[in-house]
């Protein structure tokens, strides 16, 4: 027998949703708008709390990062039997070597290049003459071709005044107990961080309430040291490489001070692209005070970046890219963020920061604003190691 049209059009119709998944869907609909809510207050708040106090946070995170880049060598002791208060005091008595042997080799020659300026300001003027000649003829030609703009005020007499840095000396010894301050609190951070670390990792995984969140939470612990500890470790010999280059190079010119021009140089490369922009313009200056001629003066900065550019376009990528990829867009963000809310040690800070970040987000799962405004979804979808075998 037949069914009839009407009854195969009746159960073609979809079953009406019970009321009850109605309301479900509505109060979790509910909670991801007060937690994305909370989240852009929270965003807004928090890099002017950071900014606030940088007196706190600043050691604390910069401590962090050392810990947790200092975490392999931390392992490497552990595995050969040194308990790990002891492997933890090794790790910071390495670390507060290179420190200061990187801040003795690069501030105390700074401060006597500073202190040459004022007599040194003849030679720079000397040695610029060329340069300003040049531009001189350039701006007589321009005058020439464009008649009709008036530049009769442009040669107004200006008075330019360079103060003698003599109080160099002294800002530094009015901040110097400040900053000791601020890197012993640092030191007992990275030290308590190191030797309880191993099992503040225990106590981590083994509390979680299943085996499968225990697994997730060791792999993003694993994957957060081995992505900020690769990258550190790599680009510090990298920096470490092209100082010690670029110090040989200038010791060969005749420059002084070449451990320092190397120093500037290795530190100045770990903020990615404004750094190298800044050490080739201090070598210019170096040049100015140091050679008698402008041609001479643009050979330092002309070699560095020379090798700046060998390093940045083909030795970094091919070793840093293998293991950790970032979009440069992001690196740019992370780096005028924190280099607003902290200055120069939080440029300093950025890629690290930005790659724990993203290995955490990318492990436990990343904020889905688009889906969650255009589509029925919440506000997170699963991370990248998640999305894999699915």
């Amino acid at each position: 027998m037949a069914v009839p049209r009407k009854t195969r059009i009746k159960s073609a119709v979809p079953a009406i949703p019970i009321e009850g998944e109605n309301l479900e869907a509505k109060r979790v609909r509910l909670l991801a708008s007060l937690v994305l809510l909370g989240g852009v207050g929270l965003v807004i708040a928090l890099p002017f709390a950071l900014r606030a106090g940088a007196e706190f946070f600043l050691p604390v995170t910069a401590a962090m990062v050392v810990a947790i880049a200092l975490v392999p060598m931390l392992e490497w002791f552990e595995r050969r039997g040194v308990g790990p208060r002891l492997a933890a005091v090794l790790c910071v008595i390495i670390f507060l070597f290179a420190a200061a042997f990187a801040i003795a080799s690069i501030v105390m020659p700074a401060i006597d290049w500073v202190a040459m300026v004022p007599e040194r300001i003849d030679r720079v003027r000397v040695t610029l003459a060329p340069l300003l000649d040049l531009y001189k003829n350039l701006e007589q030609f321009v005058d020439k071709t464009v008649s009709q703009i008036s530049m009769s005020g442009a040669n107004a007499g200006r008075e330019v005044r360079i103060a003698t840095p003599n109080s160099m000396l002294g800002i530094i010894t009015a901040s110097a107990p400040h900053a000791a301050i601020q890197l012993f609190f640092a030191l007992l951070v990275i030290y308590f961080f190191l030797s309880g670390w191993t099992s503040m990792r225990r106590r981590t995984i083994k509390s979680r309430g299943s085996f499968e969140g225990a697994l997730t939470t060791a792999r993003v612990i694993q994957e957060v040291v081995e992505a900020t500890s690769t990258y550190i470790g790599t680009i510090t010999l990298i920096n470490v490489t092209l100082g010690a280059l670029t110090a040989l190079i200038l010791w060969m010119l005749g420059m002084p001070s070449p451990l320092m021009w190397g120093g500037i140089v290795a530190v100045l490369n770990y903020i990615p692209y404004l750094g190298p922009v800044v050490a080739a313009l201090l070598l210019f200056v170096g040049g100015l005070m140091s050679f008698p001629d402008a041609w001479s003066a643009l050979l330092p900065p002309a070699i560095f970046l020379a090798m700046h550019t060998v390093e940045a376009n083909a030795l970094t990528p091919m070793i840093v890219g293998k293991k950790i990829e970032v979009n440069p867009l992001l690196i740019l963000v992370s780096l005028s963020f924190w280099a607003w809310v902290w200055g120069t040690v939080g440029a300093l800070l950025a890629v690290p920061l930005l790659i724990i970040f993203k290995t955490i987000f990318a492990a436990a799962g990343t904020p889905d604003i688009a889906g969650f405004l255009f589509e029925d979804g919440n506000l997170t979808h699963v991370g990248e190691e998640d999305e894999k075998p699915a």
